[in-house]
């Protein structure tokens, strides 16, 4: 695990819509599209949508 703090890429860096799975792989070593494809799941059953939201909001950009 990084020690740096968890943030989004810049727009161009990896970024479908705001950033957060990509953000997420980073930062704990996984595939961006692993992270993706999990939140497709979760989605499916309704529990990944508030903790995207929620992702997107408190994760900084990273500059």
């Amino acid at each position: 695990m990084a020690s740096t703090p968890l943030q989004r890429p810049p727009r161009g860096e990896g970024r479908m819509l705001a950033g957060v799975c990509a953000g997420l792989a980073e930062q704990y070593g996984f595939s961006t599209t692993l992270v993706r494809v999990v939140f497709v799941i979760f989605a499916i059953t309704g529990a990944s949508e508030l903790a995207y939201l929620v992702l997107w909001v408190l994760m900084p950009n990273r500059r």
